[in-house]
């Protein structure tokens, strides 16, 4: 299958290596890339103690830029959403690692069962922009203190309407694989894609939670499929089950 990759350039190339692993031919087509705000996040560890969160595997590279700075920090405790992003984690030093299996509201649970680690210290969270609202609120709600930090914000790319020709009006794609609720409003908001809608009837749309799927229009939600858990894995399992 032709499986269209919307992922930051950094990320799909790793994509691209399990899809060809899996025998599917891999199209990058990056719709946002992440810039990096590492001042912010060397002075956030500075004033800080205690455990750290992260829900993106993104603020664990900001966190490397700082090398070897940041090795006085590796021991603190680190609570991650999803098993990708903890193993991003550990292999960039942090040894006290736990993580949730979804959600960043379920992080929040995680976070609740283990107050102790905590060192009456302000939970440092290491955010992106955009972000869901979810992991905050819950922490709010569980009367867990915290701080957020913005470590990276993404920037759209705006693809050339001639990469896009070639990969919609050419070849086509049987398949295209939505990571975020924004890279999937991105998507069907580009106005090449709005002008030729039609190249898109035949092309299924594996989405990484509901939330993303929400972004895809009605006209197409019947070509569209969820993965069962919010990660990596799962998204590729649609592939195989397809």
């Amino acid at each position: 299958m032709r499986v269209v990759v919307t992922r930051p350039a950094h990320s799909a190339e790793r994509t691209a290596v399990r899809l060809k692993e899996l025998g599917h031919q891999p199209v990058l087509l990056p719709l946002t890339r992440p810039v990096h705000q590492v001042a912010s996040i060397a002075d956030a560890l500075t004033r800080s103690q205690g455990a750290i969160a992260v829900t993106s595997a993104e603020a664990i590279r900001v966190i490397q830029r700082l090398a070897p700075t940041v090795s006085s920090h590796l021991s603190r405790p680190l609570f991650a959403v999803g098993k990708a992003t903890a193993e991003e984690a550990r292999n960039a030093g942090f040894a006290d690692v736990c993580h949730s299996e979804a959600s960043g509201a379920e992080l929040a649970e995680l976070i609740s069962a283990h107050r102790s680690v905590l060192s009456n210290a302000p939970l440092l969270y290491m955010a992106g922009s955009p972000r869901a609202p979810g992991f905050e609120a819950r922490l709010t709600e569980l009367g867990i203190p915290f701080h957020a930090v913005e470590c990276y914000v993404m920037k759209d790319e705006e693809p050339e309407d001639a990469k896009l020709r070639s990969i919609f009006l050419g070849d086509g794609a049987d398949a295209v694989l939505l990571y975020s609720r924004h890279s999937a409003e991105r998507f069907f908001a580009l106005p090449f894609l709005q002008a030729h809608g039609n190249s898109l009837t035949g092309t299924r749309f594996f989405c990484l939670s509901a939330a993303i799927a929400d972004a895809v229009p009605d006209l197409l939600r019947e070509n569209t499929k969820i993965a069962a858990n919010p990660d990596e894995d799962s998204l590729l399992e649609l592939l195989r089950r397809r």
